[in-house]
């Protein structure tokens, strides 16, 4: 298959930011251990409270962790966009077999290193590791929590067969129509927030009236309506791109920054509730960022970015192992005092020099023989 260019720069650009919100985390998850509670355990990336020192980290955190949060939908929708319909010719079988040795060798091999690595530097207790090893078929290690993201993907990887026939005879208006519920379904954290439970929501029923059009499968439809019967020209797709994208952005941003006081220990899932990925302002970014990359009409890209995107999968698996280096650099300036900088820098130099060193890495690790099992 001839490689989709702008889709080369997505894979790159979402890589990239799932490193801008891991090392924005640092700043408002570490919370003073004088202000935790009895038996609290002490940690630096947001867990469920948060903590911002300053004025000028919350607005920071705001704007980069803010601007990242649609690495996720992005990541989804380029994943949807090749493979939704699945070929009619390909049973479903072949379809899980194919998809499932791209993805699950990689991330077992990951979990194994996330599971036992940190044990060389003292970032783990053994008593840790085997509690993880021991869950491995249950859940994620504990020192590799951005692997949550894996579970919805495998989700989706499994529903598409199912969804593929409806895709390839349903219209547009009919895709419209799942579109819209999907859309009103991420308006819910707000009315939840606002009027409370809607739509059957109660303590014992989590099945809402709109939960079967809810969560990601929502961004694998819209991936499907972009490319089948989203026929814009490039000045329009531009246009409207850009719109959406500077008004969800601004409104994500917002949200964060007008909740989170410094000197205050919040509620982590309640500032964020304009982070989640699957909430309107979020779909909307997602949206104009997706058209803003359709408008470029390069035929091929340069070698290095072809190269990226094809890494990018071992760089997102592997960056928290670099990221803690950085944060110790820019941030806690244990390599000299000279090196820690303000909140402003600190947080895209943590994820520029991330981003290089799990390039370099899987770059090296893409000589070996039979690398695909490792970094896919």
């Amino acid at each position: 298959m001839k490689r989709i260019v702008y889709l080369d720069y997505i894979r790159i650009f979402a890589c990239f930011l799932v490193m801008l919100v891991h090392a924005s985390e640092y700043f408002y998850g570490f919370i003073p251990p004088e202000l935790l509670e009895d038996g609290a355990a002490a940690s630096n990336l947001a867990g469920p409270q948060s903590y911002l020192f300053s004025e000028a980290d919350r607005l920071w955190v705001s704007i980069y962790d803010g601007f990242s949060r649609i690495a996720v939908p992005l990541f989804i929708i380029v994943s949807a966009f090749l493979l939704v319909p699945m070929k009619e010719e390909q049973t479903t079988w072949e379809f899980y077999k194919k998809r499932f040795l791209r993805v699950v060798p990689p991330v077992v091999a990951f979990m194994l290193i996330y599971s036992l690595l940190p044990l060389l530097w003292g970032g783990m207790e053994w008593s840790q590791s085997a509690t993880d090893l021991k869950r491995l078929l249950l859940n994620f290690p504990s020192m590799a929590g951005h692997f949550w993201f894996i579970y919805p993907l495998l989700g989706l990887y499994l529903f598409i067969p199912i969804i593929s026939p409806w895709l390839r005879k349903a219209t547009a208006k009919e895709e419209l129509f799942f579109i819209g519920l999907f859309a009103l379904s991420t308006c819910m954290p707000f009315l939840n927030r606002w009027v409370g439970e809607v739509w059957g929501q109660c303590f014992w029923n989590e099945y809402h009236l709109l939960w079967n059009f809810s969560g990601y499968l929502g961004y694998l439809v819209l991936a499907h309506y972009i490319r089948v019967h989203l026929n814009w020209e490039r000045s329009k797709r531009f246009w409207v791109g850009l719109v959406a994208f500077v008004v969800g952005t601004f409104v994500t941003i917002w949200s964060f920054y007008t909740q989170a006081t410094p000197g205050v220990i919040h509620s982590t899932p309640v500032i964020e509730v304009a982070w989640a990925f699957c909430t309107i302002n979020c779909v909307v970014t997602t949206f104009g960022a997706f058209l803003l990359f359709t408008c470029i009409e390069q035929k091929e890209a340069p070698a290095i970015v072809t190269d990226m995107s094809k890494l990018s999968f071992g760089m997102y698996l592997m960056h928290l192992l670099w990221l803690g280096l950085w944060i110790s650099v820019f941030k806690e300036g244990n390599f000299g005092e000279q090196f820690a900088l303000p909140s402003v820098a600190a947080i895209p130099a943590i994820a520029v020099a991330t981003f290089i060193c799990c390039y370099a890495t899987s770059k090296l690790i893409s000589y070996i023989p039979g690398s695909k099992w490792i970094i896919g």
